[in-house]
């Protein structure tokens, strides 16, 4: 297992890569992500793909080219490479916008993730979506800024918000009624926690180095 994070880097809209990898961290281009990551002049230590977007395939020291007709997505196969090498902390760029049958994936993506036992941020261009599991997610003070809390799976119980704006106490969030749109952060610690189902969640970028657990 890795200390480090899996940053993938997908073919979607591009809002900026605002990381810089350490030595122990593994970056893996999908598909025409790789012209983001040169343009960034960020490194990369795999790229995958079937390159129907970037339309050839690349000369890297490490490629794998998938075929155009699989079960999982460009960004998911670069995901399970990552789990193949230990990581189990994924950092998800460029996989937002474009085609929406791709963001729902992606999404879908997070979810596997935490039901693994692993967690994934995808950040998009104000925000960055996670999910979590059977867990809860905290926040230091945070001065203000929208979180969005969604049901994934069918039914999830024994949710609690404290700390925001609008708190709920060992409610039941349901994947057809999105109660939880557009709560608040108001410089209070938070949690958002769940016992039983995933949670979707949204906050901003600028939340992301409040988290505590």
């Amino acid at each position: 297992m890795h200390n480090g994070i899996c940053y993938v880097i997908g073919a979607g809209e591009n809002h900026g890569l605002d990381f810089t990898p350490t030595a122990e961290d593994f970056v893996i281009a999908a598909d025409a992500g790789l012209c983001y990551a040169e343009k960034a002049d960020i490194r990369t230590d795999l790229v995958i793909g079937d390159f129907d977007t970037l339309q050839y395939v690349p000369q890297h020291s490490n490629v794998i080219v998938l075929s155009a007709e699989k079960d999982d997505t460009d960004m998911f196969e670069a995901v399970r490479q990552g789990i193949q090498r230990g990581y189990t902390d994924f950092h998800i760029y460029c996989g937002t916008g474009g085609r929406i049958d791709h963001t729902l994936a992606n999404l879908q993506m997070l979810a596997y993730l935490s039901e693994n036992n692993m967690r994934g941020f995808l950040f998009d261009r104000d925000n960055i979506v996670t999910a979590i599991t059977d867990k809860r997610l905290c926040f230091e003070k945070i001065p203000c800024g929208y979180v969005s809390v969604f049901s994934y799976s069918p039914k999830c119980e024994d949710v609690t918000l404290c700390g925001l704006k609008y708190e709920l106490d060992h409610a039941v969030l349901t994947n057809t009624f999105p109660i939880g749109t557009s709560n608040e952060f108001i410089n209070e610690k938070s949690i958002i926690s769940v016992k039983t189902g995933t949670l979707i969640i949204v906050f901003p970028k600028s939340a992301k180095e409040k988290i505590i657990s």
